[in-house]
């Protein structure tokens, strides 16, 4: 039976992530090797950083296309923070970047008079509350941010959370098929939050089933 594989490409935050999954129970590996991201049943990408070094770490660690047929294969995967940014199509970050394109779209700044990076406590509204990553997370509950950059998803079916960040509106969870991501911490939110791990876990048993 395979297991979920939280993706070492390191830049993530890998420990919180994997003591979150491990606290409700969930049957995970931390790894950086090519083999364990192609016998995984599902994929945690975290992040921290810049989307430029991330996508040249997985590449220069051979992590990227095994990631990338992942995706293609029907396998869950969840991105977390930068993670979630790099399942888009490209970034704005310091040039232009390509990313996973498992979502079409981009990933921008923030412009404005606003306190640039978006961080602590802020609201998500669930836009798809059928979603089965997000079931039984409420409307307009409280979740940690820490970003200077959002993405913007071609395809409004796509934004599966929006927060109000000083009037720009921003996807703070998308979604499509078997791919998820959180611009949020859920392990940062609180025990409540932990629900979307075990969302996502449950869906990775029930694929294996």
């Amino acid at each position: 039976m395979g297991k979920i594989v939280i993706v070492d490409y390191g830049m993530g935050n890998i420990h919180s992530v994997s003591k979150a999954f491990a606290h409700i129970k969930a049957s995970v590996k931390v790894s950086d090797k090519p083999e364990d991201i192609k016998k995984a049943s599902g994929l945690v990408l975290p992040g921290v950083g810049a989307f430029g070094d991330a996508i040249k770490q997985l590449k220069a660690r051979k992590l990227y296309m095994p990631v990338k047929e992942a995706g293609k294969a029907g396998k869950p995967i969840l991105g977390i923070c930068l993670g979630m940014q790099l399942l888009m199509a490209h970034s704005e970050e310091f040039g232009s970047h390509k990313g996973f394109g498992f979502i079409k779209g981009k990933v921008v700044r923030f412009t404005g008079k606003m306190k640039i990076p978006h961080m602590g406590w802020n609201n998500i509204m669930v836009q798809d509350k059928k979603n089965p990553v997000i079931k039984g997370i409420n409307d307009n509950a409280e979740v940690y941010f820490v970003h200077s950059y959002y993405t913007l998803p071609e395809d409004k079916k796509d934004t599966l959370c929006v927060t109000d960040y000083a009037g720009v509106k921003f996807a703070s969870a998308v979604s499509r098929g078997n791919i998820f991501g959180f611009q949020f911490h859920p392990e940062k939110s609180g025990e409540k939050m932990l629900k979307i791990y075990k969302n996502f876990n449950k869906l990775v048993e029930n694929q294996e089933r």
